[in-house]
């Protein structure tokens, strides 16, 4: 599929958030591109439904191409939910090729946890005891349930996730009942992001020993709103204050 400056956002930064897209940045006077782009085509077509391939002239579309830096072509990016994730430049030998596009492709713990029941996320784990979505998932389960302790010994085998950690401090807070955040908690698990934040954020400026506590399960709440989302950039700038 040729893609254009007109249909770049749609059929690739939009695209991508269901799936990798790879986009082959040739031009028709290249000879590596045309050496290129039926090993690509080729590989990209076994692992059809898994990703995209699709191509863009340089030539004919300049703004782009611009965009993203290319200086020389072959010059192949691989987009995930919006962003370049991976990129090569210059012909590559099929076997080079066939390992570039197997990286983007989930893993089997990753297509496990989509499946989102206790079962899969637990095999999930298995094979991935690291695994953040599919341990914040079988670990709320486990909370729910009451199973508090089990909840944090698999939330403690991941590192890196704030909403990880968020949970963490959670289930540790309200096992301590120190301060009492039970209107907070009812508010995030009626989806009321915002009032959950706001009693939180209030809570730092009280608390004492649970101050970082409370820290963590905002980050956490944050790191889910995502980066750019309103309510998370008016919230990061009461927690800063609120802190110090």
């Amino acid at each position: 599929m040729d893609v254009t400056e007109s249909n770049f956002a749609a059929a690739v930064l939009d695209r991508s958030h269901s799936l990798p897209v790879v986009v082959d940045f040739w031009a028709d006077w290249c000879a590596p591109c045309r050496q290129l782009g039926p090993v690509l085509e080729r590989e990209a077509s076994k692992r059809s439904g898994r990703l995209e391939l699709v191509k863009l002239d340089v030539d004919a579309n300049p703004t782009v191409s611009r965009t993203y830096g290319i200086q020389g072509i072959p010059a192949v990016k691989a987009f995930h939910k919006g962003r370049v994730v991976a990129e090569f430049v210059g012909a590559q030998p099929t076997a080079a090729v066939e390992r570039f596009l197997d990286s983007l492709l989930p893993s089997e713990a990753e297509l496990l946890a989509k499946s989102g029941d206790e079962e899969s996320l637990r095999a999930a784990l298995e094979l991935e005891p690291g695994h953040a979505h599919a341990a914040i998932q079988l670990a709320r389960i486990l909370y729910r349930r009451g199973q508090d302790q089990e909840a944090l010994e698999i939330l403690g085998n991941v590192h890196g996730s704030f909403a990880a950690d968020g949970l963490s401090a959670r289930i540790r807070l309200e096992r301590s009942g120190v301060p009492d955040l039970s209107r907070a908690f009812a508010a995030l698990d009626a989806g009321d992001k915002e009032q959950a934040l706001d009693v939180l954020i209030e809570s730092i400026t009280l608390a004492r020993s649970s101050r970082d506590e409370i820290r963590r399960v905002v980050v956490g709440i944050l790191d889910e709103l995502g980066l750019d989302h309103p309510l998370a950039t008016m919230s990061r700038g009461r927690l800063a204050s609120a802190l110090y």
